[in-house]
């Protein structure tokens, strides 16, 4: 049974591949690399399950977070241009030419 979900996993991560690569648009891609990383800490947490190593898990959350810090850093990068924060959304008191 372990073995038809670690089969089921490879499959899903083939299509995801698949549709990072031919996605239609920057968001289809970026969605797609996210999904192969929440399947790759499935597979993970799988084969730690079936080899009897549960300090897969510990690299599964580590990966996990790498994952997601990555994914919104993109994210933010193609809408901004750029990883600092715009003037107008800083909250530290300086504004662009009105009332104080």
């Amino acid at each position: 049974m372990t073995l038809a979900a670690l089969f089921a996993v490879l499959v899903g991560m083939c299509l995801l591949l698949v549709r990072a690569l031919l996605g239609p648009t920057l968001y289809d891609r970026v969605l797609a690399v996210n999904s192969f990383g929440t399947k790759t800490v499935l597979l993970l947490g799988l084969l730690g399950f079936v080899m009897g190593r549960p300090d897969f898990l510990d690299i599964a959350i580590l990966y996990t977070l790498i994952n997601f810090v990555s994914t919104i850093a993109v994210l933010k990068f193609f809408r901004y241009r750029s990883f600092q924060v715009p003037l107008a959304r800083r909250g530290d008191g300086i504004s662009n030419g009105g009332d104080n």
